[in-house]
C-alpha cells in the first residue's frame, strides 16, 4: 500500500531524487515512504485476511437469527411458566453439565437461555439449552462462545477473524495486522498531506491517467478511512495476545479496569435459597430492565450476580449482587459509575463488533472493510506499474519482474535532533506492541540486505573496467 509519486519522466528516472520535494520534509518523507512501502507489501496480505473475515463477521448476527430462528424464537403466548421450571428443564437436557448462568426471555417470542459449562468443549465455549418460556420445552441445544453468547455461525467466523482456527499460533496473524494497521493508515495520511499539490486531497484527481490516477484514488480513499482504520487497530489490539496483555497491565496500573460487583457476602448464617424467580424480581425492581444474565452462586457464602447484557446504544451494563437467602440487594454497580476509560473500552469493543449502533454500525464497518481492500489493491497495482518494462534489466536492486521500492538514502538527511527522539518513541512503541517491533526489525534487515546487494552490484562494473 505504498503511496508513490507521479510517473517518472526521463529526467526523474535519471535522478531519483527529482520527484521529491526539496525541503526539510524530504528526509523524513523518504524514511516514512520506505516504511509505508515495506509495510504495504509485506503486511497487506494479513490485512486482506482480516478485512475479508471482518466483513463476514459484520453480518453474522443476522445469519444466526435466520439459521437458528426456530431455536431462539418461540410463538408468543399470554402466560409464562416460572423461570425455575424453565431452568430445571434446560439442565435436564444436559444432565452432565453444570449451570453457569441464565438469560431469561426478554420478550414473549424469545427463548430462555440456560447456559451450561461443558467439560468436553474448548475454553470459552459453553453449551446453551434454549427453553420455551410458555411451555418449558427445549427448542434446541447449541454450542455458544464467549461472554456475548455467540451462536455457532458467529462463533466460527469470530475465531476465523481472530486466529484462523489455529489457536494461539493463528492469533499472531491478527495481532500483526492490528499492530501495523494504524502505522500504515497514519503514515499514508501524512504522506498524502505532504504532497505539493493539495487541490484534491479528499477526492481522486480529475483527468489523471495511469499510475497517477491510481495514486489519487489510493490517497483520497485512504484519507477518508484513516481514522476508522486507526480505531479498528486500537480496539483490535485490546484482544491481541501480546500487546493485549500489555494493555491489560497498563489499565490495571492506572486503575482503568472495568469494575464488577462482588459475589462475596458478609459472614452470615446462610439460609435457604430464595429461588431464581425472586432473584430476578428483585433485580427488575432495582432497575435492571431489558436483557439480563443471572449467575448463580458457585459456593456457599456467595451471592447471585445479575447483569444487564445489552450492548447497543445507550449501553445497559448495570449489575447487582443479591443475597440468595433474603433476595435483598447486597451491592449495586451502575454503568454510569464506570471510569471513563472502562466506558470507552466497552463502547470501542462493541463498535468494533458492529453492535453499538445497530445497522448503522454495520454499514460503517462494511465501508471501512471495502475501503481497506480497495486501497490495498491500488497499492499493489502501483507497485506492479513500477516494475521494469520489457527489455529493461532488473537493476542493482535485484527486483526482477517486481516493482521497485522507493529510492533509498535520502532519509539519512533527517536531522539528529529529529531522528533521536523518533528512535526513542519507536523503541517504546515496539516494546509495547512487540509484533510491530519484531516485524519492523525484519524490515530493517531486509532493507540492509537489499542495500548491500545494490552497492555490490554497483562496484562490480567499476572493478571490471581496465
Amino acid at each position: 500500500m505504498s503511496v508513490g509519486d507521479k510517473p517518472r519522466t526521463s529526467a526523474t528516472a535519471a535522478d531519483p531524487a527529482a520527484d521529491q520535494p526539496r525541503s526539510a520534509w524530504a528526509g523524513p518523507r523518504a524514511l516514512l515512504l520506505r516504511l509505508h512501502f515495506y509495510a504495504g507489501v509485506f503486511i497487506a496480505p494479513f490485512l486482506v485476511v482480516a478485512a475479508v473475515s471482518g466483513l463476514l463477521y459484520v453480518f453474522t448476527p443476522q445469519l444466526d437469527e435466520l439459521v437458528y430462528d426456530d431455536i431462539v424464537h418461540v410463538p408468543d403466548q399470554p402466560h409464562s411458566l416460572p423461570l425455575s421450571e424453565q431452568v430445571r428443564v434446560g439442565m435436564a437436557a444436559r444432565p452432565g453439565d453444570e449451570l453457569l448462568g441464565v438469560r431469561p426471555a426478554t420478550t414473549g417470542t424469545d427463548a430462555t437461555q440456560v447456559i451450561l459449562e461443558a467439560p468436553d468443549l474448548p475454553e470459552s465455549y459453553r453449551r446453551t439449552a434454549f427453553v420455551d418460556p410458555h411451555t418449558a420445552e427445549v427448542t434446541g441445544v447449541l454450542e455458544t462462545y464467549g461472554s456475548g453468547q455467540a451462536l455457532p455461525i458467529r462463533a466460527w467466523v469470530d475465531n476465523l477473524h481472530r486466529g484462523l482456527h489455529l489457536g494461539d499460533v493463528g492469533r499472531i496473524y491478527s495481532e500483526l495486522a492490528a499492530s501495523w494497521l494504524w502505522v500504515v493508515a497514519v503514515g499514508g495520511a501524512v504522506l498524502w498531506f505532504g504532497r505539493r499539490r493539495r487541490k484534491s486531497l479528499l477526492r481522486p484527481e480529475r483527468g489523471a491517467k495511469g499510475r497517477r490516477r491510481i495514486l489519487s484514488w489510493h490517497g483520497a480513499t485512504g484519507l477518508w478511512i484513516a481514522a476508522g482504520l486507526v480505531f479498528l487497530s486500537a480496539t483490535g489490539l485490546t484482544w491481541s495476545q501480546y500487546a493485549g496483555a500489555n494493555i491489560t497491565e497498563l489499565r490495571a496500573a492506572l486503575s482503568w479496569e472495568t469494575p464488577a460487583v462482588s459475589a462475596e457476602l458478609p459472614s452470615t448464617m446462610p439460609g435457604a435459597d430464595a429461588g431464581i424467580d425472586r432473584i430476578v424480581g428483585t433485580a427488575r425492581e432495582h432497575g435492571l430492565s431489558g436483557s439480563i444474565e443471572v449467575t448463580p452462586p458457585s459456593a456457599a457464602g456467595e451471592a447471585y450476580v445479575v447483569q444487564q447484557v445489552s450492548r447497543a446504544w445507550p449501553t445497559q451494563q448495570d449489575s447487582v449482587s443479591i443475597d440468595p437467602a433474603t433476595a435483598q440487594v447486597a451491592e449495586t454497580l451502575r454503568f454510569d459509575d464506570y471510569p471513563l476509560i472502562a466506558k470507552l473500552a466497552r463502547w470501542g469493543i462493541d463498535a468494533h463488533m458492529g453492535l453499538l449502533f445497530g445497522w448503522v454500525n454495520q454499514l460503517v464497518l462494511v465501508l471501512l472493510g471495502i475501503g481497506l481492500l480497495s486501497v490495498i489493491f491500488w497499492g499493489y497495482r502501483m507497485w506492479w506499474l513500477r516494475r521494469p518494462r520489457h527489455g529493461d534489466h532488473s537493476g542493482p536492486n535485484g527486483t526482477g519482474a517486481f516493482g521497485k521500492p522507493p529510492s533509498r538514502g535520502r532519509w539519512r538527511r533527517v536531522p539528529g535532533r529529529v531522528l533521536a527522539p523518533l528512535a526513542v518513541v519507536t523503541a517504546f512503541i515496539a516494546y509495547f506492541v512487540p509484533l510491530l517491533g519484531i516485524s519492523l526489525l525484519g524490515f530493517l534487515v531486509v532493507d540492509t540486505i537489499l542495500g548491500s546487494r545494490r552497492r555490490s552490484a554497483e562496484r562490480e562494473p567499476r572493478e571490471a573496467r581496465p
